[in-house]
């Protein structure tokens, strides 16, 4: 499946159970593979590393969990699990101060 990224900047995200979990604020791509590796809901811009390390944790979605993208996305149950999981440093890289 492909679409516009653009497309999913704003879109509500569920879980399959039906909460309501945010809204696409950032997406991070790995540009090698040429992929989406997450979804924050909350911008990444103007935060030192430390708080980009927490919304990375707190606040984002692994694409990988993605099971529906529509007219919103549905994420698996799994998600919350990957909050307790270390981010390794190079998702961090690049952003805060």
């Amino acid at each position: 499946m492909t679409m516009r990224l653009s497309r999913l900047y704003g879109m509500d995200i569920y879980s399959d159970a039906g909460k309501y979990l945010g809204r696409v604020i950032d997406l991070i791509l790995d540009l090698e593979k040429g992929e989406v590796v997450r979804m924050t809901m909350q911008p990444l811009t103007t935060v030192s590393r430390e708080e980009a390390r927490k919304i990375l944790r707190e606040a984002s979605v692994l694409y990988k969990n993605v099971k529906s993208v529509e007219d919103v996305v549905v994420v698996t149950k799994g998600t919350a699990a990957e909050k307790l999981m270390e981010l390794p440093e190079e998702e961090v890289r690049g952003y805060g101060r």
